[in-house]
């Protein structure tokens, strides 16, 4: 099995480097990643400017970084890679993405080109507290347990893992949490004095039970399938069945 593996927050990343650690166990490992990071990039693609692919040491792993996005890192690493790669790995990321935040995350951006790609995508994140880097020698047993499970299961293309903060007390399958929360602009000044802006998000809402924000909240692996389709079928069904109503 060929895993390729890549990440936003950029190929030096502990995370990148624990998850390629665990991934060993079930392949051939390549590591394509950013040069620098991507964070929040979204599933955004370079398409005005030409990608550079350097050979990157990274203890004896094939890593490479890439002046792009996780997005542009998937499609060059397949591409280069004689297009034969069987799961793409991307994380695991210094920071959870939980509910909304999946919209704007470059590390599940990573997996769903794989997806695009008709590929498998499974992507990998963990809350970090005060700045501080999750013990991945904690965590790598369970990364290694998501694995063996979610690779077991090929009709699973799509899967979005959160850890939680330090031991996790076990794995739980979950939906996306879709709370609303409050989209907070704060002003501040730079060293000269101009305006700046800080963007940040504060939940106005308890986490649904069932969800993933509520599993790593009680210290929970959450493992959440996802499907490319955005389409509500439930409002499409009763568009049209109003639609039948008015041009009847």
């Amino acid at each position: 099995m060929r895993i390729l593996i890549t990440n936003d927050d950029g190929v030096y990343s502990p995370g990148i480097a624990a998850l390629a650690q665990a991934a060993t166990e079930f392949g051939e490992v390549r590591i394509v990643a950013p040069d620098v990071e991507m964070s929040s990039a979204g599933h955004s693609i370079s398409s005005s400017r030409p990608l550079t692919v350097k050979k990157t040491p990274i203890g004896s792993m094939d890593a490479w970084r890439v002046n792009g996005t996780p997005a542009d890192c998937v499609g060059l690493g397949v591409f280069t890679w004689d297009n034969n790669v069987d799961v793409v790995l991307s994380g695991i990321n210094l920071g959870p993405n939980l509910g909304n935040a999946m919209w704007h995350s470059g590390t599940l951006a990573g997996a769903k080109q794989a997806a695009l790609l008709g590929l498998r995508g499974i992507a990998f994140s963990v809350p970090t507290p005060e700045g501080k880097h999750p013990d991945f020698e904690v965590l790598k047993p369970w990364v290694k347990s998501v694995l063996d499970l979610l690779i077991g299961i090929p009709e699973l293309r799509l899967v979005n893992v959160n850890l939680p903060v330090g031991r996790p007390k076990g794995i739980r399958w979950t939906c996306q949490s879709v709370r609303h929360y409050d989209g907070k602009v704060v002003q501040a000044k730079d060293p000269a004095g101009r305006a700046i802006y800080w963007y940040t998000v504060v939940p106005i809402e308890g986490a649904e039970e069932q969800s993933d924000l509520y599993a790593v909240q009680h210290g929970m692996v959450s493992m959440t399938p996802l499907r490319l389709d955005l389409t509500d079928h439930e409002q499409l069904a009763r568009a049209k069945s109003l639609e039948q109503i008015r041009f009847a």
